[in-house]
């Protein structure tokens, strides 16, 4: 029985496209989630102040991951502890990102916060890309990838 993104472009995918497709679907909804979030923080940073929304956000997402720990299969937490200590700095990232999108949202609104936003990780993401930063795997920018970026950049321009 053939699914329903085969239905729909009448095309035989392999498993592979098939899981890749996923991915990116719930990619799509996580970027979904990530305005909505903003959208939120923005008003309530506004109401009980950027740092003190900033802590809510981290202390409810900390209670259900650790309830999520607690049902998870792979639990290797003495094995975090153990990896290199620059692995562990991209925490510092997380209330660095919530606290921009919770102090620039109500100026700017929820759309040129997120194409900023964007912008950024494109462009950040394109370098580490090419220069295979922390062991992913090296693809080079080429006039692809970096027409993606200069689009973005337009989007920023035309929606601000």
């Amino acid at each position: 029985m053939p699914s329903l993104v085969q239905s729909m472009f009448r095309c035989k995918l392999t498993e592979f496209e098939m899981k890749q497709i996923l991915i990116l679907l719930i990619v799509f909804a996580a970027g979904m989630g990530l305005s909505v979030e903003a959208g939120l923080l923005g008003p309530l940073g506004e109401n009980v102040g950027h740092m003190s929304a900033t802590l809510c956000i981290f202390l409810v997402g900390s209670l259900l991951l650790s309830l999520a720990l607690v049902f998870a299969r792979n639990r290797s937490l003495p094995q975090l502890f153990a990896q290199p200590r620059w692995m562990l700095t991209g925490g510092v990232l997380g209330p660095v990102y919530v606290v921009v999108i919770t102090t620039t949202t109500p100026i700017i609104g929820v759309g040129a916060t997120m194409v900023a936003i964007l912008f950024g990780q494109l462009g950040a993401s394109l370098l580490l890309d090419h220069y295979g930063a922390f062991g992913v795997q090296k693809q080079p920018v080429d006039r692809y990838r970096f027409g993606a970026l200069i689009l973005i950049a337009l989007a920023l321009w035309l929606i601000h």
